[in-house]
């Protein structure tokens, strides 16, 4: 589990241009940026292990591989800068995301490759990198970040009104995110043109921006009530802007059905990759969270939605309670008692501190209230580690208390046989027959609740649910 592993803390939210949205480092293709050009490449080398090992190390798979190599020497001959290299490094991890770091460095995950459904749309997050590094965006990014912290200091140093200085500084934030929006943007108009000239599909930045959105509504566990509004101290503009942008740079180009899609010989290269966790990580199924090599596992209520971090378990719902599962050594504390009393919770209430048993195993919860949330905590200890419940809410209700101690109580060591039996999930590829749907096709969908299978199955596919599927169109499963 990430959260029990020593994942180093990344500082690199400036230099790292994110996209919220390759294989093996060879180099396929040195930029004038204004800045001597060997700051960039040695910003990009030395930050390079730390993204890897925060992202869980690199990817190997021949066939994501060359799925991603295969666009890219079209994608720097058709860049603005063809004399720029590249070190692509695909990263083992569920996330659905890819970024840029100064000197050339990109990086996918095989959460995105799993999301896209063809060549076009891979193409399309890696010309969007491309205009990042050949636009120097992480450099210009840090200069503006470095301006912005030196104003701040000075306002808060010298103007002696506190409310103007507030507001003062969340004007320089706002200004500040939407320079970092700006940046988003200009990529996004820079890549579809990079796409088009390399002969790709030109609305495949749209295309996969929509699947990205859908996916993400699909994670939310409160999708029901979302506003939509933007968060304007985001670095992405919202979805919205930037299909407009998108779809506005293709129709330039041309009408829908030009550029290359490929999606059959696309899928074929991933049909067998590791979708989801990686084992050493544990694995997430439907509500509850199985670690094979810990030998542990826990269910959360109907109504909430897990996630693996790279820091922690984390669960939340649509009522506003946040779950958070870790692990900590408590090998230094002879009882568990003094170790939930040793400091680490803030706003402790020391009264409410109870020795308890789950499963057989020796546990302590108690609560917590500080800065206007409210808190339940468990730790069940299991020789040297403690594995830490954290349930925090700012509206406290009967469920609130009722969810904490089912969650807890669900906590268990698995048996060989669970262990056993406990098995890693992977795409495969089919070609539909015919009187194939989605909702016939979803039933096969492992690692889901069954209620969710037909919309997982239909967003991993960007197909639409109540209609008919084409004879022989390849789509993906997840199975085990």
């Amino acid at each position: 589990m990430r959260a029990l592993r020593a994942a180093g803390a990344i500082a690199l939210s400036l230099l790292v241009s994110s996209c919220q949205i390759l294989g093996d480092g060879t180099s396929v293709g040195t930029v004038s940026t204004g800045v001597r050009p060997s700051l960039t490449s040695d910003i990009g080398a030395r930050e390079h292990p730390r993204v890897v090992a925060t992202y869980g190390g690199v990817y190997k798979d021949p066939g994501a591989e060359r799925a991603v190599a295969s666009v890219v020497g079209r994608l720097v001959a058709a860049s603005d800068d063809p004399s720029q290299s590249y070190k692509i490094t695909i990263l083992n991890s569920p996330a659905i995301n890819a970024f840029a770091l100064p000197g050339g460095y990109l990086y996918v995950t095989r959460g995105l490759l799993a999301l896209a459904n063809d060549t076009s749309e891979v193409a399309a997050v890696l010309a969007h990198e491309m205009a990042h590094v050949t636009a120097n965006h992480a450099i210009k990014r840090q200069q503006r970040a470095e301006a912005k912290q030196l104003a701040d200091r000075i306002l808060n140093d010298v103007v002696q009104d506190s409310e103007e200085a507030r507001k003062a500084i969340i004007s320089s934030q706002l200004s500040f995110a939407r320079f970092s929006q700006v940046q988003e943007l200009e990529a996004d108009a820079i890549g579809v043109k990079t796409l088009a000239r390399a002969g790709y599909d030109p609305y495949a930045a749209a295309r996969f921006l929509r699947s990205m959105a859908a996916y993400a509504q699909y994670q939310s566990a409160d999708s029901s009530s979302s506003t939509g509004a933007p968060d304007f101290l985001s670095s992405h503009p919202s979805t919205p802007e930037r299909l407009q942008i998108a779809v506005k740079s293709a129709r330039q180009i041309g009408t829908p059905g030009i550029g290359e899609r490929d999606r059959d010989r696309y899928l074929t290269q991933i049909n067998g990759m590791l979708y989801g966790d990686d084992p050493l990580e544990g694995f997430v199924r439907g509500r509850s969270f199985l670690h094979k090599a810990l030998g542990i596992g826990f269910t959360v209520p109907q109504g909430y939605i897990l996630e693996n971090s790279t820091e922690a378990v984390l669960a939340s719902n649509g009522d506003g309670t946040a779950i958070r599962f870790d692990g900590a050594d408590v090998s230094g504390f002879p009882n568990l008692v003094d170790y939930m009393k040793s400091g680490w919770i803030n706003g402790l209430l020391p009264e409410s501190v109870r020795e308890t048993t789950i499963n057989g195993l020796p546990g302590v919860t108690g609560a917590a209230i500080t800065q206007g949330w409210s808190f339940r905590i468990a730790v069940v200890r299991i020789g040297r580690t403690g594995y830490r419940f954290i349930f925090a809410s700012r509206s406290p209700n009967q469920r609130f208390d009722t969810d904490f101690r089912a969650t807890v109580d669900s906590f268990r060591q698995l048996t060989p046989t669970e262990r056993a039996r406990l098995q890693s999930l992977r795409i495969k590829v089919i070609k539909t027959k015919p009187g194939d749907t989605p909702r016939k096709l979803a039933v096969g969908m492992s690692g889901v609740e069954p209620s969710r299978r037909l919309q997982f199955f239909s967003i991993l596919n960007d197909l639409e649910p109540n209609k008919a599927i084409p004879e022989g169109t390849a789509v993906k499963l997840v199975v085990e």
